[in-house]
């Protein structure tokens, strides 16, 4: 290759990507406003004489509308349609009940579903499809996202090298080294690569991704909570507790045929033992906050909320099993369905001088009743069980009661137009759950997949045909749909954009790459391969991986020629390098996971220094083995 002089573009691009580093480590700023202000500065460098190259200021925003981006914010709204139906909430329900509620059985269950999907689908999509499902399951173990999500993220990302159509490099890789053999002589003409050539190499890397987690994630993974968590309903139960001093905890029983319970009224059983039961479940049935009168059927399951001792005394007396943990309810009592409440009585409330019972709390506005805060007195008959005064049914309400219930989310929502009471809690998910829709958002979420697999539509139009489908079809509204983005990840990726243009435009990444081939010269094959893989990581950690396999390609052909190498293997160390994106927050899946997992810059480079370079030596190795 003819020699690159350092200009004075390509130091200012330089000083400008060691500014954005610096700025992305330190965490001076928040990571996308970094992004902003480097996309910023680069646009107003240039306009100063000289530095014409380093940007054109008429597609200096064109990243917003790039296929990346348009892609993310598609595959955002068809996981929020999917998730809207309910479909991602049975799909969290089954790793649970797969993995139960163990990090170390979860994770190498979600990485490995999300590695093998990546395979066939754009990473970032495999990746944004799972995020409500780690949601809901982070919220049901009680596990922070951020145990969760890297794990996941890191392994839709080593999907991505499981089959050619996996990753744009790879789709990239055959064509130019189509347009590399047109320079090379009869005998060193590169075969094109088979769909499935790649897939040893990407299966050990998802194995390696998956024990590395498995392994020392409980060392190098952050434990803190991240913006899309919420407030799990342990924590809900502990403000009670706190506040009003309600010791109560929820639990599920099973009741064998043939107990002695049989035939009793919940009513009764609740008075008798001084405890609450929120939820009943026969013959696969679930009902939350089941009438009062109802008569308990076996066999069959409980949900009781109540003191623990006491829950311990009644299943002991009754011969009941107590589970370890929510199974058949953990949906239903997980906090993104329900949780606990406060409600005060108005004055002018047409429900003053009234009883709970008289009003029917569960069977008109289903709401499982804990206590009455009133004065500086709590009304609980779970924690002052002799006072046959506290029986909450018979307890006429006053103006300024504050209740506290335990109710769904949407219960809730509904009460909040009912003049009768105040809604005292606000920050609770307002969510509608459309079960209904569920076949209409399959349809649009199988039809973008299928025109991604089947055609060669651009990838952001298939993907926003789906979305647009969910939204027409009314999955979602229009509101809901923008909800569902993350616009700090699309400002992110859209304002990166212009720095791997200008890191190409300016010649910088070819000058950066001929510093390196003159520091490879005269070392062995394997040497120079290596070099060649550490080279395309470094640069897909600041140009799109598109953008460093076009480049760095065609360099790795004349190296593997001139060292008697090779060719279409160094040619596969580049496509295949350019997913070693692990270090810092720059490739989409990482992103896309940093907001939603809580993720610093540093946790980034923590994690991601000892993958990537279990990712240089194992696609190395695999590699060499089998070519």
């Amino acid at each position: 290759m003819d020699p690159v002089t350092l200009t004075h573009e390509m130091i200012v691009v330089l000083t400008v990507l060691f500014v954005t580093v610096t700025l992305f480590i330190t965490e001076a700023f928040r990571i996308d406003l970094t992004a902003i202000l480097t996309m910023l500065a680069l646009g107003l460098l240039s306009q100063l004489p000289g530095l014409g190259n380093l940007a054109d200021t008429s597609r200096l925003f064109d990243g917003f509308a790039s296929n990346a981006v348009i892609s993310i914010i598609a595959v955002m709204i068809i996981g929020a349609g999917l998730d809207k139906t309910g479909l991602m909430s049975k799909v969290a329900g089954y790793i649970l009940k797969l993995g139960g509620a163990k990090e170390t059985r979860i994770v190498p269950i979600i990485s490995g579903s999300v590695g093998v999907i990546s395979s066939f689908m754009q990473n970032v999509g495999a990746a944004a499809l799972f995020l409500p499902v780690l949601s809901r399951i982070s919220v049901r173990a009680e596990l922070p996202m951020s145990r969760l999500l890297m794990p996941m993220g890191f392994c839709a990302i080593l999907g991505g090298t499981i089959t050619m159509v996996g990753s744009s490099p790879l789709i990239l890789l055959n064509d130019l080294m189509g347009v590399a053999n047109a320079g090379l002589p009869d005998d060193q003409q590169m075969r094109p690569f088979e769909l499935f050539d790649v897939t040893p190499i990407g299966l050990c890397l998802i194995v390696t991704g998956i024990l590395y987690f498995m392994l020392l994630g409980r060392w190098i993974l952050p434990r803190r909570d991240g913006a899309g968590e919420g407030t799990s309903a342990q924590s809900m139960l502990d403000y009670v507790k706190a506040v009003y001093g309600l010791k109560a905890v929820i639990f599920e029983v099973k009741v064998p045929e043939g107990n002695i319970l049989i035939g009793h009224r919940l009513a009764d059983i609740m008075d008798a033992h001084h405890i609450y039961i929120i939820g009943t479940d026969y013959r696969g049935r679930q009902v939350v906050a089941p009438m009062a009168p109802t008569q308990i059927e076996a066999p069959c399951r409980l949900a009781i909320l109540g003191r623990r001792r006491v829950v311990a005394e009644f299943a002991e007396i009754y011969g009941l099993e107590i589970l370890p943990q929510l199974d058949n309810f953990s949906d239903h009592f997980a906090a993104t369905h329900a949780g606990v409440a406060e409600i005060v009585v108005p004055p002018g409330s047409s429900v003053i001088g009234k009883t709970p019972g008289q009003i029917r709390f569960r069977a008109t506005h289903g709401l499982s009743l804990l206590g009455i805060h009133r004065g500086e007195e709590t009304l609980s008959h779970v924690e002052t069980p002799d006072h046959a005064a506290t029986r909450l049914t018979h307890v006429p309400l006053l103006a300024g009661d504050t209740l506290v219930v335990h109710t769904k989310w949407e219960s809730l929502t509904r009460l909040s137009r009912n003049r009768d009471y105040v809604i005292v809690t606000s920050e609770y998910p307002r969510e509608e759950v459309r079960p209904q829709k569920v076949s209409w958002a399959l349809v649009f979420f199988v039809l973008a997949i299928a025109m991604i697999l089947l055609t060669d539509i651009r990838l952001s139009l298939c993907l926003l045909t789906g979305a647009s489908g969910m939204i027409v079809s009314r999955v979602l509204s229009i509101d809901e749909a923008y909800e569902a983005v993350s616009w700090n990840t699309v400002f992110l990726l859209a304002s990166l954009i212009p720095l791997g243009v200008a890191v190409q435009a300016t010649g910088t990444a070819a000058w950066i790459a001929q510093q390196v081939l003159m520091l490879l010269e005269g070392w062995p094959i394997w040497g120079l391969q290596v070099g060649v893989a550490i080279m395309a990581t470094i640069f897909t950690l600041v140009m799109s991986n598109v953008g460093a396999t076009v480049l760095l390609v065609p360099l790795a052909v004349s190296i593997a020629v001139a060292a008697g190498g090779n060719p279409a293997i160094f040619a596969l160390t580049v496509a295949i390098s350019t997913s070693n994106s692990f270090l810092i927050p720059t490739h989409q899946v990482n992103a896309l996971i940093m907001g939603p997992g809580g993720y610093r810059v540093v946790d980034f480079v923590r994690c991601g220094a000892g993958m990537t370079l279990l990712f240089l030596v194992v696609s190395m190795v695999v590699m060499n083995l089998l070519f």
